[in-house]
């Protein structure tokens, strides 16, 4: 049993695939080449971002929005500290301090009251609150309402993480437009991904977008050979570009496939699990679908049971970031973070892709019902 497809989903593009890719062999230009400026365009239309600007990763994408943004040192970056490890590691490379945020119990996305806790102690550690990364963790939109008024009121920025969620529906906005800049990752496993590494940068800002599009090409000015500014190698390949274009075209089918896996999932499983909750007005992407158990004993139970019948499972994420070697040092919530440590104690995700046909889920499903 695959826990992501992409098999399935290769077969059934694999012509226009081919043709795409057989497309930049012939004309060869590899290295931002016509289908990269074509795939920008999609993505605009797509999320409602004014601009869209693709990069080498996820996480080049994320440093890339801070360095626009102009984040130093004496900054303080609010980060949830359950995600994966790419949305802090950035903060550091510019000289600014992430400061460690619970996230909500239910949605598994920051926690404003955290937040605003974390806003006053980093203040009296000296700290300017600078700006926050919200994450879209699981495929599922933060509470950018919330995250937007707390910005306001102490004049930080917001980046949106939405390396798993790009594409999901907060009250009428998709992620990619949400933010003053927001950023994706194409890495294989994301619910839109490419067959490398692949990233994207979004804002609707005319000057960020001008400044991102130097700073991923060594700082160009008008001339290549003419760098303006220290910046960054952070292209994405054309043909990830042409690979992403095809998959572009199927993904607003695949999004409400995914729908009716997680409905499944949720109605089955709901009695025995706690299951993930998806607020009225947003629709999450379901790059995951993840449980919580009762215990860490329970989930252990739970993925042994499923281990045997030959349905693989995983946890998303074993340790917080603030109790990671490489981030304890750095500031949290004074309050402390317990929902994030029950989460890494917890949860665990199931297969979850658009081809998950119901006998399969059938499988799954028993499993963790004998469990």
């Amino acid at each position: 049993m695959e826990f992501i497809d992409l098999k399935t989903q290769q077969a059934r593009i694999k012509d226009k695939l081919d043709a795409r890719i057989q497309a930049v062999l012939a004309h060869g230009n590899y290295i931002m080449g016509p289908e990269v400026r074509e795939l920008e365009a999609g993505l605009s239309a797509f999320c409602g971002a004014k601009h869209s600007l693709t990069c080498a990763n996820g996480t080049d994408a994320l440093h890339l929005a801070l360095l626009a943004l102009g984040a130093t040192a004496g900054d303080a970056v609010f980060c949830p500290s359950f995600t994966f490890a790419a949305t802090a590691e950035i903060v550091p490379h510019v000289g600014a301090t992430p400061v460690f945020v619970d996230v909500d119990p239910s949605t598994f996305n920051i926690c404003a009251e955290s937040l605003k806790r974390a806003i006053v102690h980093a203040r009296e550690l000296g700290l300017r609150p600078a700006g926050v990364i919200p994450v879209d963790l699981f495929g599922l939109a933060a509470d950018y309402d919330v995250i937007e008024m707390i910005a306001r009121e102490t004049g930080m920025w917001i980046i949106g993480d939405s390396a798993q969620g790009f594409g999901a529906n907060y009250h009428g906005r998709i992620t990619g437009s949400i933010g003053d800049i927001a950023t994706t990752s194409f890495f294989p496993a994301k619910p839109l991904g490419c067959y490398g590494d692949g990233g994207a940068v979004f804002t609707n800002n005319d000057e960020l977008a001008a400044l991102i599009g130097s700073l991923r090409v060594h700082g160009k000015g008008t001339d290549k050979y003419d760098n303006v500014r220290i910046g960054v190698n952070s292209r994405l390949d054309t043909l990830q570009a042409a690979i992403l274009l095809e998959k572009l075209a199927i993904y607003a089918d695949e999004i409400e496939a995914r729908q009716v896996v997680a409905a499944r999932y949720s109605n089955a499983l709901k009695d025995a699990f706690a299951v993930p909750e998806v607020p009225a007005g947003l629709q999450s992407v379901w790059a995951q679908y993840t449980l919580r158990a009762k215990s860490s004993d329970e989930r252990a139970a739970a993925m042994a049971r499923l281990k045997d019948k030959g349905v693989p499972s995983v946890v998303y994420y074993p340790l917080p970031l603030h109790q990671q070697t490489a981030y304890s040092k750095y500031p949290t919530d004074p309050q402390g973070l317990s929902v994030s440590v029950q989460h890494a104690q917890t949860v665990f995700s199931l297969p979850m892709h658009p081809y998950l046909d119901a006998a399969t889920q059938d499988v799954v499903i028993g499993a963790l019902l004998e469990a």
